[in-house]
């Protein structure tokens, strides 16, 4: 056999093998088959949602529901085993950690992006450049001293301040509450809340004196609408802008924070359900950036994928303590990457 026609042997061999494993490509993408309900944080749901469509492309016979209740919201409905993913712009709290355990929800914890929380404000405020934490403070307490534009400086408005804010079943209720509120604080009782941040997008761009809060996300998507106020880092003293550079390098404080998916370690079982949380962790930086969110680190992305493989369950965030009184559960405080390791699980089981 001379080699030229070795050549075109080796050619048409190639092709005949292409195209008979062609089929059975598409024909196992069409086997592939079941439902996947998901609910909770709308500010992980641009995410979740990107990941479901792209996954629907390839596996159009799996129906993917993502559902928007708020962080606590999807947590209620997944501590008793009602959805197979929970979204959460926070990590799962001790009290639902433990609601989990008592009804059996063993689950998975995976970091998939970060984020900046943005203040943001109508595009005809144009007096406000940049706000310091105190000045949220005086803004967003009960006890504030600010309810009018002129309380912060004497030469802006003398104008009351309009606050919106995301609903209390929100993790970006929760972690504005933790971060500018603290333990003890309370918000102030009239502000416009809402689940849905397109209503507090409406509410602050049409209010010339309006301020509000949400993920960088929403900012983003809405910069035609809003504008944002930078930030002042208490550490530093200078003033940042929720971009994503400044979100993942940490200089956005004390806004900056990470993302989460819950998965139900039972649904894993569940050939779709298991394909599509690992297209999913696969694909977490491409969607991040595709909605416009910052990606993990290399480290916590590959240790999020290591944690789904092994099936490790389990909560880094919340620490059992041996008290003479029994267990004692709270929350740990580190930072995500320090925290996030398969040493400081605390399993559901």
């Amino acid at each position: 056999m001379n080699n030229h026609f070795k050549t075109f042997f080796a050619a048409v061999l190639a092709v005949a093998l292409a195209t008979a494993l062609a089929p059975s490509a598409t024909a196992q993408a069409s086997a592939l088959r079941g439902n996947i309900v998901v609910d909770g944080s709308s500010t992980v749901y641009p995410i979740t949602e990107a990941a479901a469509a792209a996954f629907r492309k390839e596996y159009p016979n799996v129906n993917i529901t993502v559902a928007v209740s708020g962080t606590g919201g999807g947590f209620k409905r997944f501590a008793v085993g009602e959805i197979d993913i929970s979204d959460a712009s926070r990590p799962i709290k001790d009290k639902e950690f433990l609601q989990a355990k008592e009804n059996g929800v063993s689950f998975v914890e995976l970091p998939v992006a970060l984020d900046g929380l943005s203040i943001v404000l109508s595009p005809n405020n144009t007096w406000v450049d940049q706000l310091t934490v105190d000045d949220l403070k005086s803004i967003y307490l009960e006890d504030g001293t600010a309810r009018k534009w002129s309380d912060l400086n004497p030469e802006w408005p003398n104008e009351t301040i309009k606050v919106y804010s995301p609903g209390t079943d929100s993790g970006t209720f929760d972690y504005f509450k933790e971060v500018i509120v603290g333990k003890t604080g309370s918000f102030r009782p009239d502000m416009s809340v809402s689940e849905d941040d397109n209503v507090l997008v409406t509410g602050v761009s049409g209010d010339k004196y309006a301020i509000g809060y949400f993920g960088a996300s929403y900012y983003f998507e809405n910069k035609d609408k809003l504008r944002a106020a930078a930030i002042v880092n208490p550490q530093t003293g200078k003033a940042v802008m929720p971009t994503p550079a400044n979100v993942v390098s940490g200089a956005y404080a004390p806004l900056s924070r990470p993302l989460f998916i819950y998965a139900n370690v039972e649904s894993l079982r569940r050939p779709a359900m298991r394909k599509f949380m690992e297209f999913y962790l696969e694909n977490a930086g491409k969607f991040a950036k595709q909605v416009q969110y910052v990606p993990t680190s290399d480290k916590i992305a590959a240790q999020a994928k290591a944690i789904l493989n092994k099936r490790r369950t389990g909560t880094v965030f919340v620490i059992a303590e041996m008290h003479a009184d029994g267990i004692i559960y709270k929350k740990r405080t580190e930072p995500l990457v320090d925290a996030y390791t398969e040493e400081n699980l605390l399993d559901t089981k």
